[in-house]
């Protein structure tokens, strides 16, 4: 009776987290290919420090890499339109930063972000995400740590109709609303991996999949960098440094280079 009774909840919770998505999903999107407007989101901002090492803050380094980027893109791409979320060290909610995308019609969303790990300070390497089901405890406990954003905003379980940071039903849900960019959002991901291996000798984690509120309304191809983790000393320093920086923002680009020719042929 009461393991009945728990697959009863659970499918009543997983009912009310899906009634949540349909009522709040995208009305509508376009799926043209050309890239003509990219939109740099640094993570975090504000009183959100986001993860941190010994003296690096992650809403500081991902504005640093993010402003570099939009640089970089600028000068290589002079027709692209490079917007940003943020550009100084403001708190943006994450309902905003995909809205602001919406509103400006992006062809590309590139979310800029620093991992961590409590339980180690030898992890090392680059992950980049795209929003679907976690496939490892791993993923979910990133997608949880960027999701608990929310937790500073006024109002959020009115915003986001009682959606938990938390709660691993919840980022499941929140897994179909990027289905119509997933393959899009995959190539330009594993472009970004391959060009943090060949331009800047990173160790790559590879391309992952989780539950991410930034990505989950985006209405274009989307994708979440964790550029290396400020929990590990020598990925501090090498992330909290100019000529580091400068290396994430130009495998970055490269990365750019070759989504943007492939998807404008």
């Amino acid at each position: 009776m009461l393991k009945v009774l728990k697959i009863v909840i659970a499918a009543s919770c997983l009912s009310l987290s899906l009634a949540f998505a349909f009522r709040t999903a995208p009305a509508s999107y376009s799926l043209q290919s050309k890239v003509n407007v990219v939109v740099i989101d640094a993570g975090h901002g504000g009183h959100d420090i986001g993860t941190r090492g010994k003296k690096a803050r992650e809403s500081n380094v991902a504005l640093k890499i993010a402003l570099a980027l939009g640089h970089k893109i600028k000068e290589d791409s002079p027709d692209v339109r490079v917007l940003y979320t943020r550009d100084t060290d403001e708190f943006i909610e994450l309902g905003e930063r995909s809205a602001f995308a919406n509103r400006n019609n992006a062809d590309l969303f590139i979310s800029i972000h620093c991992n961590s790990t409590p339980n180690s300070h030898s992890v090392r390497g680059t992950e980049t995400y795209v929003m679907g089901l976690h496939k490892t405890n791993g993923n979910l406990e990133v997608a949880k740590r960027e999701n608990s954003v929310i937790l500073k905003e006024t109002n959020y379980k009115q915003k986001y109709k009682g959606f938990d940071p938390d709660s691993p039903l919840a980022a499941i849900m929140l897994a179909n609303y990027q289905s119509a960019f997933i393959s899009s959002s995959l190539r330009f991901a594993g472009h970004v991996e391959k060009k943090f291996r060949s331009v800047s000798d990173r160790d790559s984690r590879g391309v992952k999949q989780a539950g991410f509120l930034v990505l989950w309304r985006t209405t274009m191809p989307s994708v979440l960098i964790e550029t290396g983790f400020l929990s590990t000393p020598e990925e501090e320093e090498y992330l909290n440094s100019e000529d580091g920086q400068d290396e994430v923002a130009e495998s970055i680009l490269q990365a750019f280079k070759v989504y943007k020719k492939q998807m404008d042929n």
